[in-house]
C-alpha cells in the first residue's frame, strides 16, 4: 500500500494579513507551507519562522503574479523547495478602487491578470504535476460581495466574479485529479483608508453580529483542503453579511 503523500501547500500572498493567517492555520493542521510573496520578503521570512515554530517545514518564494511566464514557472520552483505541492491557495489579490465613472481598461486588465489569470495558470500547473491516482486541491479566495453586489471596486469585483465562475469550470475540467473550491470572506481586516473604529462598526453589521475573522477563514480553508468529496463548492464565511443588501461596499458603511 502506497503511503499517503505529504501535505504541502503553496499559498499566494502568504507573507502578511489574511494569507499569513491561512498559512499558520494550515501549518497547525499539519501542512508544510511554501509562502509566496511579491515584495514583502522580510514579512515572508517571518511567516516562515512562525510556521517552523509549529513544527512544520516552510520556505518563502517570490513571484510577480502579473508576470505570466514567472507564474507558469512558480509551481516548479515551489516543488523544488519542499516536494510536490498538492494544495494551492489562491489568496493573493489586487484590490484597488474604481467604479463605473473611473473605470479604465488598464485597471480591468491588471485585476484580471492578478486575480483571475494567475489562479487559472496555477490550477493548470497543479493538474499537470499531479500524478494519476493522486488528488490535489485548489482553494480560491473570493468575496461575499459576489452574493451581495454593489458597484464599488468594479474591476476587482469583475475579476472575482470571473474566478467564481472559473471555480466551477475548473472543478469540471480538472477532476478527478484536482478538486477546485472557494472561500468567500466577509469584512475580515481593515482595508484602505478605513479606520479601526469604522472597521469595528462595519464588522458588526451582520445577522450574527460579526463578520469573519482571519481564524474563521483559515478554518474554512483547512476544512476544504481535507474534504476529499467536495469540489466546486464555495463557502461564504461572513457572519451572514451577504444577506444584508447594501448600495456601497461594506468598507464604506461606517466611518
Amino acid at each position: 500500500m502506497n503511503p499517503a503523500p505529504q501535505k504541502i501547500a503553496l499559498i499566494t500572498g502568504a507573507a502578511r494579513r489574511l494569507g499569513r493567517a491561512i498559512a499558520l492555520g494550515m501549518a497547525a493542521d499539519g501542512w508544510d507551507i511554501v509562502v509566496h510573496y511579491r515584495a514583502s520578503r522580510d514579512e515572508a521570512l517571518d511567516t516562515v519562522g512562525e510556521i517552523k515554530k509549529l513544527g512544520r517545514r516552510a520556505a518563502a518564494i517570490d513571484c510577480d503574479l502579473a508576470d505570466e511566464s514567472a507564474t507558469k514557472a512558480l509551481l516548479d520552483r515551489a516543488n523544488a523547495l519542499l516536494g510536490p505541492i498538492n494544495c494551492i491557495v489562491n489568496n493573493a489579490s489586487l484590490f484597488e478602487f474604481d467604479d463605473a465613472i473611473s473605470f479604465s481598461s488598464a485597471s480591468l486588465n491588471a485585476h484580471m491578470q492578478a486575480n483571475l489569470a494567475a489562479p487559472l495558470i496555477l490550477a493548470q500547473s497543479l493538474h499537470a504535476h499531479t500524478a494519476t491516482g493522486q488528488q490535489a486541491v485548489v482553494i480560491n479566495l473570493l468575496d461575499q460581495k459576489l452574493f451581495n453586489l454593489n458597484p464599488d471596486f468594479l474591476s476587482y469585483t469583475l475579476s472575482k466574479a470571473g474566478l467564481h465562475t472559473a471555480t466551477t469550470l475548473l472543478a469540471q475540467a480538472l477532476a478527478p485529479k484536482v478538486r477546485v473550491v472557494g472561500v468567500a470572506p466577509g469584512l475580515t481586516l481593515v482595508s484602505g483608508d478605513q479606520t479601526e473604529g469604522g472597521f469595528s462598526k462595519a464588522h458588526q453589521q451582520t445577522p450574527l453580529g460579526k463578520s469573519s475573522t482571519p481564524d474563521d477563514i483559515a478554518a474554512a480553508v483547512c476544512y476544504l483542503a481535507r474534504a476529499q468529496a467536495v469540489t466546486s463548492t464555495v463557502l461564504v464565511v461572513d457572519g451572514g453579511q451577504h444577506l444584508i443588501p447594501t448600495q456601497r461596499d461594506v468598507m464604506f458603511l461606517a466611518t
